[in-house]
């Protein structure tokens, strides 16, 4: 049986972040947004609910995103379990996103926040990971600072047109 040598830290470390996908990240803390604008129009709600709805809405999202790149690879080649683990995780970002915002909405009965107050924390929560998280990856792809400035831009316009919606539509 042939062993394997492992690798350096430094080697791991490089490859592991060189394979790291933020777009998931994104598109999830844009979800999450547009979850709490939804459930913030329908009046009040529990807590736990918008919770649940939260991660269970990216939990959808990422297994619909895991089996449609599956369902497309698998008409090149044959895939193996280590193709559907890998392909999982790449995804697991859309899920890690909804969870800072989720946070919001547990913690928000100690910040003394109602309803609304708790809507607007997650949000924001949530429109700061999208734009977070656009500027993290256009730093990891090595953009310049005006590409990595504009891709913050973007993703914050693209968040006040959420914010905007959520002000029309529960006026």
């Amino acid at each position: 049986m042939k062993r394997r040598t492992p690798k350096r830290a430094s080697e791991t470390q490089a490859a592991t972040s060189a394979k790291i996908d933020y777009t998931g990240a994104v598109y999830g803390s844009l979800l999450a947004a547009s979850v709490v604008v939804g459930a913030g129009t329908l009046g009040s709600f529990p807590r736990l609910e918008l919770v649940l709805l939260l991660l269970c809405t990216a939990v959808v999202f990422w297994a619909a995103h895991v089996f449609s790149r599956l369902f497309g690879a698998r008409m090149v080649h044959h895939l193996s379990w280590q193709d559907v683990r890998r392909t999982c995780a790449e995804e697991r970002p859309i899920v890690e996103a909804a969870v800072p915002p989720a946070g919001a909405v547990a913690i928000s009965p100690f910040l003394g926040l109602g309803v609304q107050g708790t809507a607007w924390l997650a949000l924001g929560v949530a429109l700061a990971g999208q734009v977070g998280w656009a500027t993290v990856a256009a730093s990891r792809a090595g953009a310049s600072r005006r590409l990595m400035l504009l891709a913050g831009a973007i993703n914050l316009l693209l968040g006040l047109v959420i914010v905007v919606l959520k002000v029309v539509l529960q006026h």
